[in-house]
């Protein structure tokens, strides 16, 4: 999978629908914002449990958008690693699937 066509594919689709639905997209960027914020957790931290939910959800569009998060807020590979290890204790051979996944765009964005 091509990782930053798939990123580019979502966000223009997202753009789409932001242009229809301006109210409801403005108020989920303002929802992704205010928790994603840093506080008694870091942003990367945040952006890490996002990731384990995209996995556990098996979203790709999600794993996408949020490892790509996760690099951008200082995450490592070893830290990705173990956030799928919590998706699949969660999610369990599903959730492994869709974390290998995860890896495959960590290697591919942070390159």
């Amino acid at each position: 999978m091509d990782w930053k066509a798939e990123i580019a594919t979502i966000k223009a689709e997202m753009g789409d629908y932001a242009k229809c639905q301006e109210a409801s997209y403005q108020g989920f960027g303002a929802l992704h914002g205010a928790s994603l914020a840093p506080g008694a957790l870091s942003t990367k931290e945040k952006e890490l449990i996002a990731l384990a939910i995209g996995i556990a959800r098996q979203c790709s569009y999600c794993i996408g958008l949020h490892v790509q998060a996760c690099i951008a807020a200082g995450a490592n590979r070893a830290e990705i690693e173990e956030t799928v290890n919590v998706s699949v204790l969660m999610g369990g051979g599903p959730s492994l699937m869709y974390g290998v996944k995860a890896l495959e765009a960590y290697d591919q964005l942070s390159a």
